[in-house]
């Protein structure tokens, strides 16, 4: 069999949806799993769509991700150019395009805007268009005289009107359609441009693409696709459809759920290898039910033919459970680096905040919880005295209030304030006392943070406010729980 070769293809159009980062995974994942080839190709004959700024977005996702193409638009490559402006410059497809104009198997047609409005029909409340082949029958002299007068015009491939047309889907299987149902699609654009079901053609045949993979939406198009593999006499690729992705009401996954593109999850505090490896999951499964996979570990385990045909449900609890999985293996520096801007934000005190990192670490799902878990460090909340009571460690608000009074001239006498010191000492008032550890270190900590929850134990956080703040922080609890 010849080298696997697979190709993203994606259009300049703005930020990376999930769908499309999720072609763009299989697709590498099916080349390297052969160590085969991953081609990274721009496909911008939609001019009207292009976004400034959106090629450098396709660059730096693909980075971000680790899908690292083979060949592309910023590399040298045996099949290029990459870019498909670049390669219509050039005239390629409208050489491919005569190629079949001759054959008989596209023509010229000249018809404008309102005769093609004219043909307009409604089928199930959707507009469509059905060409009416009425320029195939035009004569050669006909067709000449337009083009001398310089009349705009398009090229349409000759769909057959009788018979069947088959195209086998790895994921689907055998799908076959009537050819009366196959319209006289567009090849070559009246602007010179071609068309993208053209283009990719021409493109995957060019560039000797092996597996095509793409979304669901495209079935409909493969027959087409196929009627012009078979008019050039080149061989079909290796169809792969992935399921549609929906949000968690069954709905297409729209840019208005707030997290369908790439960068949106990035910017609410997810890490690029917990998407990636999430993204793997929407629509596939291992056969051994793992869900943590990385890059290296899914190029392994990866196999196309276990792509599921139903709806993938994008879960966004689902992904926050397993980013939170990934912080928690993370190397330590590297979360500090990446947690730091969302402690600043809310902590402006010279506090030690690697130590901070440390204690929320295995506590967020994402990184903008810190704010929430953290704030307290800052300045201690107004808070209600109720908190104190707690059955399971036995207190009251009266007992919280005998506490504190008796520990604060110990800690006002203590001069370490590192965690293990205070902890060491608090150890030893309560073998005096002759109670349960959680009778003493729960006043405190709802002291010293005015919080039910908090990251870290009582003496963690004494440590990180400093034996002044703490102090304070206690006088305070003492002087609302006498009220």
């Amino acid at each position: 069999m010849s080298k696997v070769r697979t190709r993203f293809a994606p259009s300049p159009t703005g930020r990376m949806h999930v769908g499309n980062l999720r072609t763009a995974l299989y697709a590498y994942l099916i080349a390297k799993h052969e160590d085969g080839d991953f081609v990274l190709r721009i496909e911008d004959t939609d001019q009207e769509r292009y976004v400034e700024g959106a090629l450098d977005i396709i660059y730096r996702t693909l980075e971000k991700t680790g899908l690292k193409h083979d060949e592309g638009p910023d590399m040298e490559g045996e099949y290029g150019p990459y870019v498909q402006s670049e390669r219509n410059a050039q005239g390629l497809y409208l050489k491919y395009a005569k190629q079949l104009i001759e054959q008989g198997d596209a023509y010229y047609c000249f018809c404008d805007k309102e005769r093609l409005d004219s043909l307009k029909r409604t089928v199930n409340g959707e507009e469509i268009v059905a060409y009416d082949k009425h320029c195939l029958h035009l004569s050669k002299e006909e067709i000449e005289a337009n083009l001398a007068a310089g009349k705009p015009y398009v090229i349409r491939i000759n769909m057959p009107t009788e018979g069947t047309t088959t195209f086998h889907d790895e994921i689907y299987g055998d799908i076959t359609v009537d050819n009366s149902e196959l319209d006289d699609m567009i090849l070559i654009k009246s602007d010179g441009y071609p068309t993208y079901n053209f283009a990719n053609v021409v493109d995957d045949h060019l560039q000797k693409i092996t597996h095509v993979v793409r979304g669901n939406e495209y079935l409909s198009s493969a027959p087409k696709y196929n009627r012009l593999y078979e008019a050039f006499g080149w061989e079909v690729p290796v169809y792969v459809h992935c399921p549609l992705i929906t949000n968690e009401e069954h709905k297409k996954l729209s840019k208005r759920s707030g997290h369908s593109s790439y960068e949106d999850l990035i910017e609410q505090g997810f890490v690029s290898e917990a998407v990636v490896n999430y993204v793997a999951l929407l629509g596939w499964s291992p056969s051994d039910n793992t869900e943590i996979f990385s890059l290296e570990e899914l190029v392994k385990a990866f196999d196309y033919h276990h792509i599921s045909k139903s709806p993938a449900v994008f879960d966004i609890v689902k992904l926050k459970w397993m980013n939170s999985e990934y912080l928690k293996a993370m190397d330590f520096d590297r979360f500090y680096e990446m947690a730091k801007p969302y402690l600043e934000e809310c902590i402006t005190k010279d506090y030690d905040l690697k130590k901070i990192a440390a204690l929320v670490k295995t506590r967020i799902e994402v990184f903008p919880d810190i704010k929430e878990l953290v704030d307290f460090f800052e300045e201690l909340p107004e808070y209600d005295t109720a908190m104190y009571a707690h059955k399971k460690m036995k207190t009251t608000e009266e007992s919280s209030l005998e506490v504190l009074k008796e520990l604060l001239p110990i800690f006002e006498e203590q001069e370490d304030y590192s965690n293990d010191a205070l902890f060491e000492r608090l150890k030893q008032y309560v073998a005096e006392k002759g109670c349960k550890n959680g009778y003493v270190m729960w006043p405190i900590r709802t002291a010293v943070s005015g919080k039910q929850n908090t990251p870290g134990g009582a003496t963690e956080i004494m440590e990180i406010i400093g034996k002044e703040e703490s102090l304070a922080r206690i006088r305070k609890g003492i002087e609302l729980l006498s009220k």
